[in-house]
């Protein structure tokens, strides 16, 4: 378990849902990763770098709903620059699974 937090920390996160509009490869990460683009709405477009190729097509992935946190500094991955950090977990194989909403919901709907 992770260090306790306060609640004000907690509000400093910026977690948002968004619609993956476009997926790239992306052949110069480290480990086999996308490049996302991602519409949240009113508050725009943003781009992520995600190592989820293991068990995620991008057919799969086109129109999917994912969580992010929006407001992490931007951060240069090889020759790209991922704007926010989208959202999973580890399954028993090592293997991220992305983390979403149940529900369709608007682009940019804040986690609360």
């Amino acid at each position: 378990m992770k260090e306790e937090i306060t609640f004000e920390d907690f509000l400093k996160v910026d977690i948002r849902i968004g619609t993956i509009i476009e997926i790239n490869d992306f052949p110069k990460a480290r480990k086999p990763a996308y490049q996302l683009i991602i519409d949240f709405g009113d508050l725009g477009i943003k781009k992520s770098s995600a190592q989820i190729t293991d068990i995620y097509t991008k057919e799969d992935l086109l129109n999917k709903q994912v969580t992010s946190i929006i407001n992490f500094k931007p951060r240069q991955i090889a020759n790209f620059m991922s704007e926010c950090l989208v959202l999973g977990i580890y399954n028993e194989e090592g293997n991220v699974v992305l983390l979403q909403s149940s529900k369709k919901t608007k682009n940019g709907a804040q986690v609360s």
